[in-house]
């Protein structure tokens, strides 16, 4: 599966062995484990060891990630390199500021690089850092990026909206991925729809998650719809090339593209 793909991206922490046996029989998209802030700091090098051999083993065609401690902690450098040697398809990087965090971790890892946008420097840097080498995607860290805009807690993410639309133009101007926040209260599924519906109308390709139980919401709100998808088969059969008129609108070689990423999207997730 491609990345920009991806429904559902599922944290979960490298040192619960069994959240990770359990994440094979998960309907998630991506599985990522957590050697940042899920790990205790005594935890970390027998996390590190779990979730290499958890890469190894394979996620059954989900896609398998790590994040990793940023640069400055005792235990980045170890991290890059079992990461290199490791069957990760990607890193996840937290608390980037600069291009040149996410050039120094690929020229390491040799594995391409998804940047946490967790900080106003970060909104402000994401540009840069979207284009940087080995760069393939986005996240927003929005409980970090609250903290630093003061926002207070309990409010919406109407003082956020800036700053995710903006994320999102850095990765479209870049051709990356880009995925919305994680949402934290486990008990309001109600809420979370919808806060991954307004997340797919800023566009964003999916969403992270911290729980099993919201990955059906994730996948139900970023998957593609069944009437669109037979829709959009239906124009990729009529078209015949430049501008004509299809079902009383007119329609160009840019709705026969959006069908076909449409359709791709749809076949990538098994539907």
């Amino acid at each position: 599966m491609l990345l920009r793909h991806a429904r559902s991206l599922l944290f979960l922490p490298a040192s619960n062995a069994r959240a990770i046996a359990k994440a094979r029989t998960l309907p998630c998209d991506m599985v990522i484990l957590d050697l940042e802030d899920a790990v205790a700091d005594d935890a970390k090098e027998e996390a590190r060891a779990g979730a290499i051999a958890a890469l190894g083993e394979g996620f059954g065609g989900r896609i398998g990630a790590v994040r990793i401690n940023v640069a400055g902690t005792p235990w980045h450098g170890a991290e890059m390199v079992a990461v290199k040697a490791s069957a990760a398809d990607y890193v996840v990087l937290p608390k980037v500021e600069a291009g040149r965090q996410v050039k120094d971790v690929y020229s390491v890892c040799g594995k391409p690089v998804i940047a946490m946008i967790e900080s106003a420097r970060g909104v402000l840097a994401a540009v840069e850092i979207a284009a940087a080498e080995g760069c393939a995607g986005l996240f927003m860290g929005n409980n970090d990026l609250r903290r630093d805009l003061g926002i207070p807690a309990g409010v919406g993410r109407e003082g956020l909206s800036h700053a995710m639309q903006a994320v999102v133009l850095a990765a479209r101007a870049a051709g990356i991925a880009v995925f919305d926040g994680v949402y934290n209260r486990l008990d309001d599924l109600g809420a979370l729809e919808a806060e991954c519906v307004a997340g797919h109308a800023l566009g964003f390709d999916g969403k992270t998650l911290i729980h099993p139980s919201q990955v059906p919401v994730a996948n139900q709100v970023f998957g593609p719809d069944a009437q669109a998808v037979a829709d959009a088969r239906r124009l990729i059969e009529a078209a015949t090339g430049g501008a004509e008129r299809y079902e009383g609108r007119m329609i160009e070689a840019m709705h026969v593209g959006e069908a076909r990423a449409l359709v791709a999207r749809a076949e990538a997730v098994g539907q």
